[in-house]
Order: structure tokens, then sequence, then C-alpha cells
């Protein structure tokens, strides 16, 4: 019996090499697996994104190493010349004093910089199309040739009607105070204005951070300016003005860049004051929303300068709407090779133009009621919709030795 199937199986295997059946060719398949990938993967806009999606800025950064290096260039030079002089011969407490002032501003850059301003999440194409059919519905039916009307809608807050406009990029109505930034391509929630030098958008998430940013490099400027003339007064009282540019040059450099920086910082800096005591923003003052024209107020103020303040900077931190790390799973086709221990007719279909009549293994010895059963089994194979039994039941083949045996026996009965 078992001589017989190691038969059959012979026989199969040359029966698929002459159907020149490749068995790994065939296994092949294309299967849809789900690979993870991060929301911010895929997020529209123009912001691009580092260290898996928690660093996110504006494409245009070159502004933004502008600004580290000034800040960095400047430190470096006060304390490689003025900070040695001054903390022997005043006090060891300026150089400390001024690197923490420095470490606090490049944290405040960093965090303004690398952080989520408070961009909205545009609409999905179920959300936008429910929007046009309000729209549509709310609007009638306009006459050919006619403009629509504006799609605005109006909500009230603290007793002032304010207009909430629709954003034809990002398919929303966007909330209160919020604007689309066209340099970042998002609508940011409480737009204040896009800032080349941080490199980013200020807006609700970051604007606290971006104030401490202009008010510590005011500080800083100041700190660095003033200690700078007072160490080119010390050393003029002894070797002279001339001698002491000639031994310090980077003195010189410092003051220069300190004098024109100073200006322009400290003028920013009082203007967000400005600002932060009215509860506005650039984009609100710029537009002139609140201008008071018309009866108009600021429905935001509070009107308290120490509310104010403390709403801006004291208020609580918002969370991302954006979710940028979440999860979302994408189809993508991958290959594989499986391995196919059973073979069938399904896995190695025999071709239907090989019609087989004979014994799978032509022998002499075979009987002949065993032939028969076997060009059967060949013809079932020949139909590639047909499978095979995993053990087909063939009868057991002849071999000289039972052959024998039989003669033997039909001899002696007789």
């Amino acid at each position: 019996m078992l001589y017989g199937q190691r038969l059959v199986q012979k026989s199969v295997i040359s029966l698929i090499q002459q159907a020149d059946i490749h068995p790994k060719k065939d296994t092949m398949s294309a299967v849809m697996i789900a690979r993870k990938v991060r929301k911010w993967e895929k997020l529209p806009g123009k912001n691009t994104f580092c260290c898996d999606g928690r660093v996110m800025m504006a494409r245009q950064k070159g502004v933004f190493y502008l600004t580290l290096l000034l800040i960095m260039g400047t430190c470096a030079l006060f304390f490689a010349f003025e900070c040695p002089y001054l903390a022997v011969h005043l006090s060891p407490a300026i150089p400390v004093f001024a690197a923490l002032i420095f470490l606090f501003v490049i944290a405040m850059l960093l965090r303004t910089s690398f952080s989520d301003p408070g961009v909205l999440p545009r609409a999905l194409p179920e959300e936008a199309t429910f929007i046009e059919m309000e729209i549509e519905a709310a609007n009638g039916n306009v006459p050919a040739g006619q403009r629509p009307p504006p799609r605005i809608r109006n909500v009230q807050i603290n007793n002032q009607i304010v207009k909430l406009k629709y954003c034809y990029t990002c398919k929303i109505f966007r909330p209160p105070r919020a604007s689309h930034c066209s340099i970042c391509d998002n609508c940011v929630d409480r737009f204040d204005h896009h800032c080349p030098w941080v490199g980013n958008c200020v807006g609700k998430r970051n604007y606290r951070y971006f104030y401490m940013f202009t008010l510590s490099l005011s500080l800083l400027t100041i700190y660095i300016f003033t200690f700078d003339i007072v160490h080119v007064v010390m050393r003029s009282v002894d070797n002279g003005f001339l001698n002491t540019l000639k031994e310090t040059p980077g003195t010189v450099l410092e003051v220069l860049v300190c004098f024109f920086t100073l200006w322009s910082v400290v003028g920013l800096t009082g203007f967000h004051t400005y600002l932060i005591s009215l509860n506005q923003t650039t984009n609100e003052d710029i537009k002139g929303s609140w201008s008071g024209k018309n009866r108009v107020q600021n429905p935001y103020s509070h009107k308290n300068f120490i509310k104010n303040c403390c709403e801006a900077l004291c208020g609580p931190t918002y969370p991302s709407v954006l979710d940028r790390r979440g999860l979302m799973q994408e189809d993508s086709p991958v290959s594989f090779t499986s391995a196919a221990p059973s073979i069938s007719s399904s896995s190695y279909p025999v071709s239907q133009t090989m019609k087989t009549t004979a014994p799978l293994i032509p022998n002499e010895h075979t009987p002949d009621d065993a032939k028969p059963s076997i060009a059967a089994s060949a013809e079932k194979s020949d139909s590639p919709k047909e499978e095979l039994p995993p053990a087909p039941k063939v009868p057991p083949l002849a071999s000289p030795e039972t052959d024998a045996e039989a003669t033997l026996a039909k001899e002696k009965a007789q």
C-alpha cells in the first residue's frame, strides 16, 4: 500500500513537470494589509513636521535660523570678550545672570517655533457636503448672473454680534477670532500673525510663549548692551578708548548689533503689551475690527488691564485639536509567498490541453482492473475547478513479487 502511494505521488510530480507549472510563481499573491501611519503624514497645509510629528513649523525656516544665529552669536561674543573682565572687576554674577536669560530666551523661541499655534482641522468630505447643502438651503435659488450672498453666520458674544466667516479652503465656518494663514495654508484659532522670525504662526496655543520670547529677548539685549558700555568705559579709564577698541574688537560688533536690535525688539514688545492690555490681536488691530466705528466694541475685553493680561498670559493651556500623532490605517498591497505542503488541483492546475489516457506510470505488470481507475483519476485532474482529495485512494499497484506470489497461490489451489 505504501509503495503504491509513493508511485502516485511520483506520477503527479511528473505531470506537474510536463505541464511546466512553477509552484512558487503560482502561489505569489497580493494581499492588502493594514499599515499604520500617523495623522500628521496626511495633514493638508504647508507645514513641516519633525520628530514623528512632535515638531510643527512652517516651510519657510530660513529667517528662523537667522534669528538663532544672531542670538547665539551675540551672546557668544559677550561671554568671550566681556564676561571674563566683568566677572573679575565687578561681580561673578554678571555672566551667570546673562546665561540664565539666554537659556530662557532660547527655550521660549523653540517653544513658539515648534508648537502647534492652534491649527483647525479641515472638514471631511461628508461634512463639507452637508455644510454646502445647508448654505444652499439658507440662500435659496440665486438667479443666474447674480453674485451669491456672502457665507457668514452671526453669533452673539457678550451682547455683541460677531460674524463667522466661511473658509473656502478648509470648508468650515471659522470660530471667532480665527483666520486663514496664506503662508501655512491653515485656519488658526485666535490668529495673531505669521512671524517669519520664529518660523511659525502665532495663535491661541503659542501666543504667550511668543510674548515671553520678545520680552526676555528685550531684557537680554538691554543687559548685553548696558554691560558692553560698562566694559568699554572701565577699560578706557586704564588704557584709553582707542586702545580698548583694538583690544576687544568683538565689543564693537556687539554694540552695533545690540543697538540696531534694541529698538525693533523693544518696540515689538511694547506693541504686544498694548495689545494684551486690550485683549486684542495683531490681525484685529490691523483690520480695525474693534476701532469703535459704528459703536462696535471689543466683546473679548474685560475692560481691565490686569484681567486682560491674566487671560492672555495665565489662562489655561489649550490642547491641540489636530491629534498629529494619532494613528490611522491605510491599505497598501504587499506580496508574499505561501508554502503549500499539500498538492491539489487548485494550487497546481494542470493544463486543459493535455489529456492523459494511459496509466500514470507505464508498467507491464500492472493489473488490467487497476488501469481504468488510474486513468479516471488523471481525467479528473484535467479540470481546474475540481480538487483532488488530500489522500487519493488508488488501488495498490502490482509488483513482480506480488505477481509471482499470486501465480504460486493459484497453482496450489488447482
